[in-house]
């Protein structure tokens, strides 16, 4: 149960921090390249209550994380009206990048605050250590999984707005016909593919080997920073 709650008191933290401001970056972009809606509806904040989905944000990744599974989770999507925008098939790409962009500039805050921690503040053994460390470690490697996982090209994720505007405009069309069966293909692809047929993880075979490979350079960087 210790364990439990402690896993929790980590865990909840480091992904409310990282969706919100993966939420509210797609928001300041917006408003950058013309579009106030985020702004209207007072969701530039990094108050988590405007953006926490209590399924999303809370229940799917600690159920996720208790199973031992791949964490993920979402927040109350940042709203945005392309046709607000100057330019609206480039400001989406945009719009859509500061997600994960403001995912991976986080993951390299925490390497970095991780190797000055090391460096200058070298910690006991002890349960608050390992916890401190454990922490770190969780909130970098939250920040890489949920930069990369949303990068994916499957409607509604951020990674299928830039295969949209990469698109020639005709076939940009075509795939946003997509877009309405976005939730149905991902409960396919990361739930009832892998139940069938356990070797075809999206998440195991696509997402995690990028991952790691990730926090590896991410960790690397930490103990450059700490001297070792």
């Amino acid at each position: 149960m210790t364990e439990t709650l402690l896993l929790a008191a980590i865990l909840i933290p480091a992904l409310v921090i990282a969706i919100v401001f993966h939420e509210v970056a797609h928001g300041w972009v917006a408003l950058m390249l013309g579009d106030p809606t985020a702004k209207e509806q007072r969701r530039l904040s990094l108050n988590p209550i405007r953006h926490v989905d209590p399924i999303g944000t809370l229940l799917v990744p600690g159920g996720l994380a208790l199973a031992g599974l791949p964490v993920f989770g979402w927040a109350k999507p940042v709203p945005v009206n392309k046709w607000r925008l100057r330019n609206p098939r480039f400001g989406m790409m945009a719009v859509a990048i500061a997600g994960p962009g403001t995912n991976f500039a986080l993951a390299l805050i925490g390497a970095i605050v991780l190797g000055l921690v090391v460096r200058f503040a070298p910690l006991s053994e002890g349960a608050l250590s390992d916890a401190l460390l454990q922490g770190m470690f969780t909130f970098i490697a939250i920040n890489i999984f949920l930069a990369l996982f949303n990068l994916l090209p499957i409607p509604p994720f951020d990674g299928s707005h830039i295969v949209e505007g990469l698109l020639p405009p005709s076939a940009a069309r075509v795939y946003e016909k997509v877009r309405p069966l976005g939730f149905p293909l991902i409960f396919l692809m990361l739930v009832v593919l892998p139940w069938a047929f356990p070797g075809l993880g999206v998440v195991e075979n696509i997402v995690l080997p990028p991952v790691n490979w990730a926090q590896d350079q991410y960790l690397s960087l930490a103990q450059w920073v700490a001297g070792e």
